[in-house]
């Protein structure tokens, strides 16, 4: 891949920093809470090399799968600053939140997406192909697609202007890029990836557009890169506009007698700040069915293998229909699984044909924040105290 040789070490270094396990994103928190304050504030948007990545958390792989949870970092941050201190590091917690809200109202975006990939793929050119190949001579692109194909992971401002170049620069299709970015993206994520690609192309936010800069580039990569061609001012695109949303759903109940747990790669801890797990008569872990490259599945493998294996006796999964046949072994009346939001996950299990009913439990944390998530950030900004309370909770009650 163009631009690849200059920075291969570092590279390397970084194809190995993101080990699935929950332990290696607990030691990767405790590493960084120190920085979440101010020095936090002030660098986070940098993007100095895949060396140099101290100024950000880099948690975003471990918190995408929930093997480290919100309420987790939330609770390790907020014991080593204080709330107006860390604020910014807070905000970007919350936006996951957020995204993730907006989306669970307004499911239609997803399904909409998904189909506009399956149609613009038949259509691609040599343009598409030089993008994802890094071969567009424009500096900063081609090594960051060769940053995220090698290590699976780019500085979120460093995705922004990816984005921004994709769509306005090289005048692809917004929904293109953002497939090129779940299928490699180690943190890649239905809402938070689809929604901050419409955010740049001027549809999230109905007009507001976000146009990457040369300058700006060069100032937050200390130089690294002095980019040229770059459009200098864009309009939205044209696309279909954001639905109205639709009320969130209560969490059922969940019946007496033998209920099994089904655990997805959406939630991987749900021993961590959940319901208690000696409520149920048998446990399985599903592998995630999402197409992805193989630095990506290796990752989710592991993720998988780590959360059995931490929670014991417990069988794995290798797809859906495995489903029915443990079910029945197990005899279980009922299944319940840690939420499966929009994407994916819960895309395969609607199509389940077995004859069970299904529970989708949330967290207290998704419950209290995603009800304000029916605007923009600054709804559910103001109501951060109150998503904040949720980290005193106990697990939820079952009936």
């Amino acid at each position: 891949i163009k631009g690849t040789s200059a920075n291969s070490a570092g590279y390397r270094l970084m194809t190995h920093s993101f080990p699935p396990t929950r332990a290696a994103g607990l030691a990767r928190l405790a590493a960084f809470t120190p920085n979440a304050g101010q020095r936090y504030a002030a660098t986070r948007n940098f993007d100095y090399g895949p060396t140099r990545r101290s100024n950000v958390s880099g948690l975003s792989p471990w918190l995408r799968h929930r093997m480290v949870t919100e309420s987790e970092v939330a609770r390790a941050v907020l014991g080593r600053h204080s709330a107006s201190g860390a604020e910014k590091f807070i905000d970007e917690l919350c936006w996951r939140a957020y995204f993730k809200g907006w989306m669970e109202m307004r499911p239609a975006v997803w399904t909409r997406y998904t189909a506009d990939v399956g149609e613009l793929r038949a259509a691609t050119g040599a343009d598409y192909a030089q993008a994802i190949a890094g071969r567009t001579g424009i500096d900063c692109f081609d090594a960051w697609v060769a940053e995220l194909v090698t290590t699976g992971w780019l500085h979120n401002h460093a995705r922004m202007w990816f984005a921004s170049i994709w769509i306005f620069t090289l005048r692809l299709p917004w929904q293109l890029g953002a497939d090129f970015f779940l299928t490699h993206l180690l943190d890649g994520d239905a809402a938070s990836n689809t929604l901050s690609w419409r955010w740049v192309a001027g549809l999230h936010t109905p007009g507001k557009v976000y146009v990457a800069r040369a300058d700006n580039i060069a100032r937050y990569t200390e130089g690294r890169f002095a980019p040229k061609g770059l459009v200098a001012d864009a309009a939205p695109v044209d696309g279909w506009a954001n639905p109205e949303p639709v009320a969130l759903a209560d969490d059922p109940a969940i019946p007496a007698g033998r209920v099994g747990l089904l655990v997805t790669s959406d939630d991987l801890a749900p021993d961590i700040d959940w319901l208690s797990l000696d409520r149920f008569a048998a446990i399985a872990v599903l592998a995630d069915p999402a197409p992805a490259t193989s630095l990506v599945n290796d990752f989710r493998k592991g993720a998988v293998v780590d959360c059995a294996a931490r929670l014991g006796n417990v069988d794995v999964l290798t797809d859906t229909t495995a489903i029915g046949q443990w079910a029945a072994h197990a005899r279980v009346a009922a299944l319940v699984t840690p939420y499966t939001p929009v994407g994916c996950n819960r895309d395969a299990l609607a199509t389940l044909a077995i004859d069970l009913p299904l529970h989708r439990q949330r967290r207290a944390w998704d419950r209290t924040a995603w009800p304000h998530a029916r605007g923009g950030f600054f709804g559910l900004k103001k109501k951060i105290p109150s998503v904040l309370s949720t980290l005193t909770q106990g697990d939820l009650e079952l009936a």
